[in-house]
């Protein structure tokens, strides 16, 4: 029993760790966006300022709530998301394989924020 509860106890450390180590990359990510930190805290409303982020139309949001139109949705988001940062399609598909070392890269990398004021997505894919 002490053995299970030993395994449990360990299992739960690392997904802490991972969840803290997400939290912090999105909060990292929205900050360099120019946006506030802790919306990634917030359901619904941290996808409502990724698309402000990543220079999409907000009703979007209901393309998220479509079962299977959803995952291209968050594919696309993905993508859109390692571009807003200067990075390739490639990345994207990085972040989305394997987010808990992808996410942290963009977060906390050299990476900066080139969709900015001006700037405009490079690719108009569903735009309107």
């Amino acid at each position: 029993m002490e053995g299970l509860l030993a395994i449990l106890g360990a299992y739960l450390v690392v997904v802490l760790a991972i969840a803290i180590l997400m939290i912090a990359s999105m909060w990292k990510l929205f900050s360099k966006a120019g946006k506030p930190g802790w919306a990634c805290l917030v359901p619904i409303y941290n996808y409502v300022v990724w698309l402000e982020i990543i220079k999409k139309p907000i009703w979007w949001i209901i393309l998220l709530l479509i079962p299977i139109v959803n995952f291209i949705i968050i594919i696309i988001m993905f993508i859109e998301m390692a571009k807003a940062y200067g990075k390739s399609a490639g990345f994207g598909v990085g972040m989305i394989i394997l987010p808990y070392v992808f996410f942290p890269m963009l977060a906390f990398g050299d990476s900066t924020y080139v969709y900015g004021d001006k700037a405009q997505p490079t690719s108009d894919l569903l735009d309107n």
